[in-house]
């Protein structure tokens, strides 16, 4: 991704959605040759964090404001295969009790999936778009992000972040707990700020024993605060300077009002949030001891895009997240790439009659290398331990969606059948990972004796979701037999004929 090309690449058109807490942003842009070429660029302040009520959901409100701009977003979306698109949601959708009813409300209007990330992962997405903005500077850097509901803050080099935290601060969630009678004092700013403070200390020491030598910041706030210091005259808008944002707070509590804040540089529908976003700004300054920060132009929604060109090849980060996971857990290596070759091997025999997607074919795979990370915790139900690690670990480059769906593979790759989701195959939430864990299952089951050559020589067949599996005449054995009997016993009792020759 990062290296020259000989020949010229084929131009992708690309688009990333990024859901933030304050505001919604689209960026449609060509690809080509490790460069992005902006086609359309818009955003929207949606304030879904002020949108939350006392119960932690949505107001109608605020989901109307969400559907309205993910409308007038569409049409920018029509020329982009869906394969070179994703939509993701932060900080507010996160932490709603009812963020999976807007999502279902906008994916049916836009038509495609929408994927919350965790904050770590939000964190590695901001360096990645920063990065590549900054891709001429060397050396390491300090990012900061602050967004709507959190605040994002990285250490990196080149393209590798080495310290990546997401921090519950952000300048919509502080309005409401600092600002809430719109009221800005000497007082309330410095409450703010210890706030701020207090978040940015489980980190502090770290990250100022990993130190850098470049401070940069991105996105709304400091773009923000940087183009109000150039307006007033005390810098220019691609650097702040320490002194000159003190005179930028000096003057923020001198409007003594949210709704009287009004400043060049400082777009109206920004105003009133700019002031707790500057406190957390003024908390990072002083956590970290900075005299000059930065502003660069690349954030989440860049990051989405660059990290969309690097899937399904080498430098998918999620495979190194599974390549790590194995190690962290002693995997035995040779056993799981034996059950992973077979599974893989029906997989591609079956991929047109089930319309099967290279995606799928991915997480089998992945789900195969990880179905015994378990055994690190106890034998005993280990494939449910395995699921939990996989589900609540920090996994990089995976969503949450993406985590849950790998996590439920490897949950139900033995025994019985998750009872749940096993009422209703068809009509299961998972049903797209049905006929992936039923291939992932028989080839657990093909290698139950641990022999050290993979069994990739069955033949698979289907009739629909009947499954048929022919075992070569030379790797048939009685304990394989019964334990292809005791797999189709599970697969009839949730309404699934597996039969095979042995």
């Amino acid at each position: 991704m990062h290296g020259k090309s000989t020949a010229k690449e084929a131009t992708r058109r690309l688009a990333a959605i990024d859901l933030g807490s304050n505001s919604f942003h689209l960026l449609v842009a060509n690809y080509q040759d490790g460069r992005l070429q902006v086609v359309a660029k818009m955003g929207e302040k949606v304030q879904l964090a002020a949108g939350l009520d006392a119960d932690e959901n949505f107001t109608p409100d605020a989901m109307a404001r969400a559907l309205a701009c993910l409308e007038r977003f569409a049409p920018f979306l029509e020329d982009v295969d869906a394969d070179d698109m994703r939509i993701v949601g932060t900080n507010a959708l996160r932490a709603a009790r009812n963020a999976d009813e807007l999502i279902r409300r906008a994916q049916a209007s836009i038509g495609h999936a929408i994927e919350i990330i965790g904050g770590r992962e939000e964190a590695r997405l901001i360096y990645l778009g920063t990065a590549h903005a900054l891709a001429e500077v060397h050396g390491r850097r300090l990012i900061v992000d602050i967004g709507g509901g959190s605040t994002e803050l990285i250490i990196g080099e080149d393209f590798e972040p080495q310290a990546l935290e997401s921090l519950h601060m952000g300048c919509v969630a502080y309005t409401g707990t600092f600002f809430a009678d719109s009221n800005i004092t000497e007082k309330r700013f410095r409450r703010a700020e210890m706030a701020a403070l207090s978040e940015i200390a489980n980190i502090q020491r770290q990250y100022r024993r990993l130190g850098w030598q470049d401070p940069i910041g991105s996105s709304g706030t400091i773009k923000a605060a940087a183009a109000v210091i150039a307006a007033s005259g005390d810098g220019d808008a691609s650097v702040i300077e320490r002194n000159a944002l003190l005179k930028l707070r000096k003057r923020l509590i001198g409007f003594g009002q949210l709704d009287k804040v009004a400043m060049e540089g400082l777009k109206e529908d920004r105003a009133r949030v700019f002031p707790a976003g500057v406190a957390i700004l003024c908390a990072v300054f002083e956590a970290f001891d900075l005299e000059r920060m930065r502003y660069s132009d690349g954030a989440l929604r860049e990051g989405v895009l660059f990290d969309l060109v690097g899937r399904d090849t080498p430098e998918d980060s999620r495979r190194h997240s599974v390549e790590s996971m194995m190690h962290r857990y002693s995997v035995d290596v040779g056993h799981a790439d034996n059950v992973a070759r077979c599974a893989l091997a029906a997989f591609d025999q079956l991929q047109t009659a089930w319309q099967m997607s290279d995606e799928q074919r991915l997480f089998l795979y992945w789900a195969a290398q990880l179905h015994e990370i378990g055994l690190a915790i106890s034998h005993s139900q280990f494939h449910r331990h395995g699921a939990y690690l996989i589900e609540h670990s920090d996994l990089t480059g995976f969503s949450r969606p993406e985590q849950q769906s790998l996590a439920f593979l490897v949950r139900a790759h033995r025994r019985k059948f998750p009872q749940k989701e096993s009422e209703t195959p068809a009509n299961s939430k998972h049903c797209e990972d049905w006929r992936l864990i039923r291939l992932l299952r028989v080839a657990v089951c093909l290698h139950h004796s641990r022999s050290e050559r993979a069994l990739d020589d069955a033949v698979f067949h289907a009739d629909g979701d009947a499954l048929h599996v022919e075992i070569p005449a030379a790797r048939r054995h009685p304990l394989l037999f019964n334990d292809l009997e005791q797999e189709a016993a599970y697969q009839r009792a949730v309404g699934l004929k597996l039969t095979f020759d042995v």
